[in-house]
């Protein structure tokens, strides 16, 4: 299936059948967010796509802690060159853009993300660009929301951010203190009670920076 047509669906399938709704904890952002009445699962599965949860569908608890985080301390990323690691939804990076980022870079590996960041970062007047590459770009600071959910995805997150540190990027980390979380290697930064993937029921998270291993 040609990549390019399937942007193009997922783009009309998401203005069409997915609302715009300002986020509980940051009601400056609004988000396409599926109903009960969008099919989206439906949809997925005519796209031969059913295999692959739509994490970029929802916020996650991890992203909104950095949003809330990113609200509260806009000097982290104002002016600076900023990468959104695992960006799912835009989320982070839309808030990045918010507290003045000059400059925001998303990775997703997921084929339907990419149209769900283009249009909620238009919803929200905020520029994302989207990285392909596979060696990343320079940047001042990465932010990564829900990358360690569990160990299969750690062994392959915590190499690359480890990477980035070593190139004298700053790196944020959010997470609801999930199980597979490397305590050992994050600072505790803040602490949030957030909304987690639609659920009613507030999860606790926290921003953490990742320490080099020397420290």
């Amino acid at each position: 299936m040609p990549i390019a047509g399937l942007t193009q669906r997922a783009e009309r399938f998401i203005r069409e059948r997915m609302p715009l709704r300002a986020l509980p904890f940051r009601p400056d952002i609004s988000l396409h967010t599926p109903t009960p009445q969008s099919g989206l699962i439906g949809w997925l599965a005519s796209e031969g796509l059913d295999e692959a949860p739509p994490y970029w569908a929802y916020a996650w608890g991890g992203g909104a802690a950095l949003a809330l985080y990113l609200h509260d301390h806009p000097k982290t990323v104002a002016g600076k060159t900023v990468l959104d690691f695992g960006a799912g939804s835009g989320l982070v990076g839309i808030a990045a853009m918010r507290a003045g980022a000059a400059h925001v870079w998303a990775i997703e590996s997921d084929p339907i993300a990419p149209a769900a960041i283009k249009l909620n970062a238009v919803a929200n007047g905020a520029r994302l660009h989207l990285w392909t590459e596979p060696d990343w770009p320079d940047t001042d600071i990465v932010l990564a929301g829900d990358v360690f959910y569990d160990a299969m995805v750690v062994s392959r997150s915590l190499p690359l951010l480890e990477a980035a540190l070593e190139r004298e990027a700053d790196v944020l980390v959010g997470d609801p203190f999930r199980p597979t979380l490397p305590l050992n290697r994050l600072d505790l930064l803040a602490q949030f009670d957030v909304d987690d993937m639609g659920g009613n029921t507030p999860v606790h998270a926290g921003v953490f920076a990742l320490k080099s291993r020397t420290t």
